[in-house]
C-alpha cells in the first residue's frame, strides 16, 4: 500500500509564498516521475509541475517563472516552492507519484487572498 501526506498549505496574501511537501511511503520503489496538480472550485484538475527521475521539469504557463518544484528521490519527496501567489492560484493541490501506477495525495489547500 502506498500512501503520499501532504504539507504546507495555507492562507496567504498576494505576493506571498508557500512551500508545499509531499513524502511518499509504502511499496513504491523505482519512483518515475513526482509532480503537483491542482484544483479550483468549479474546474477541472490541471498539471501544475512535474519533476522527472532524471530531473527534467515541466510547468504549467501560468506558473513558470513563479513555482519551482523538486524532488528528492531518495526520500521520496517532492516539493512545490510558489512565490509571487494570485489569487487565482487558490486550489487544493494534489501531488502525484508516477511508478507503474499514478498516486494520489489527498490534497491540501491554498488559499490567496487579495
Amino acid at each position: 500500500q502506498v500512501q503520499l501526506v501532504e504539507s504546507g498549505g495555507g492562507l496567504v496574501q498576494a505576493g506571498g509564498s508557500l512551500r508545499l511537501s509531499c513524502a511518499a511511503s509504502g511499496s513504491i520503489f523505482s519512483i518515475k516521475a513526482m509532480g503537483w496538480y491542482r484544483q479550483a472550485p468549479g474546474k477541472q484538475r490541471e498539471l501544475v509541475a512535474t519533476v522527472s527521475a532524471g530531473g527534467t521539469t515541466n510547468y504549467a504557463d501560468s506558473v513558470k517563472g513563479r513555482f519551482t518544484v523538486s524532488g528528492d528521490y531518495a526520500k521520496k519527496t517532492v516539493y512545490l516552492q510558489m512565490n509571487s501567489l494570485k489569487p487565482e492560484d487558490t486550489a487544493v493541490y494534489y501531488c502525484t507519484v508516477t511508478e507503474i501506477l499514478n498516486y494520489w495525495g489527498q490534497g491540501t489547500q491554498v488559499t490567496v487572498s487579495s
